[in-house]
């Protein structure tokens, strides 16, 4: 696992939701060997341990990542004090990432909350051929509809109150997809009862899928032991580091 650890410039900041923020960062090592489903890890000052948070965006062209996260903490929040022009601390890039095929006709992205900004670097890859669904709480949490749309993806939103898009979860919309015709492949980042559900759908129809686990992580590298998950491989029970071996896993391998 090829990483960096530097400061880098913050160009753009956005706030696009609440308490939801946009950093776009110039850093041409980075942005020329990340690729969707890895993270940075990010030092806010006045803390130890660094925050993890996925990339939501890389133009190897420009020589910069874009980043979408929350605020949840004390250490978030003082990341989302960060301006243009500031410089951010950042381990990157972490993990092992989404499979990318060229031969997959037919993708679908679910992205659950803000496990919907890393399904964006795929959308820019499969264009057309993918199907992103998003899910948010209601329409105040929406984010990033525009940006997926402009991928040439067809888009599908959800929110568990139906105040936008449809009244209901991420499965409605993949299970309908899946009675509709063949799908490729499925890739989903959120809460853990979502991605339990999306891979008992896609188990039970044969599809290929992989998921991006959300974790605490202290060290992001695999060093400590503090973002382990029950897995299985070769019919063998382990513990794998979601900073590692993840955070994006075959589902068929996670269990429950």
């Amino acid at each position: 696992m090829k990483y960096t650890q530097g400061k880098y410039i913050i160009i753009q900041k956005a706030a696009i939701a609440r308490n939801i923020y946009s950093f776009t960062i110039s850093c041409p090592e980075i942005a020329r060997i990340a690729v969707p489903g890895q993270f940075v890890h990010i030092r806010a000052d006045g803390f130890t341990l660094r925050r993890p948070v996925s990339i939501c965006g890389i133009d190897p062209k420009k020589g910069s990542l874009r980043i979408v996260f929350e605020i949840r903490g004390e250490g978030t929040s003082a990341i989302s004090r960060l301006n243009e022009g500031d410089v951010i601390d950042m381990l990157a890039p972490l993990g092992h990432g989404f499979t990318i095929d060229p031969d997959f006709e037919k993708v679908v992205l679910i992205g659950g909350g803000i496990g919907t900004p890393p399904m964006l670097p795929l959308a820019w890859i499969y264009g057309k051929k993918a199907v992103a669904i998003s899910g948010f709480r209601n329409a105040s949490a929406v984010i990033l509809q525009e940006d997926f749309a402009g991928t040439g993806a067809e888009t599908i939103l959800c929110t568990d109150d139906g105040s936008a898009g449809i009244h209901g979860f991420v499965t409605q919309p993949l299970e309908n997809l899946v009675k509709s015709g063949k799908i490729d492949a499925v890739f989903a980042c959120g809460p853990a009862p979502m991605l339990k559900n999306v891979a008992a759908i896609c188990s039970k129809n044969n599809i290929f899928c992989e998921i991006s686990l959300e974790e605490r992580m202290a060290c992001g590298i695999g060093a400590c032991l503090g973002c382990a998950c029950k897995t299985k491989r070769n019919d063998e029970e382990y513990f794998a580091h979601v900073c590692k071996d993840g955070p994006v896993f075959n589902a068929e391998e996670v269990l429950w």
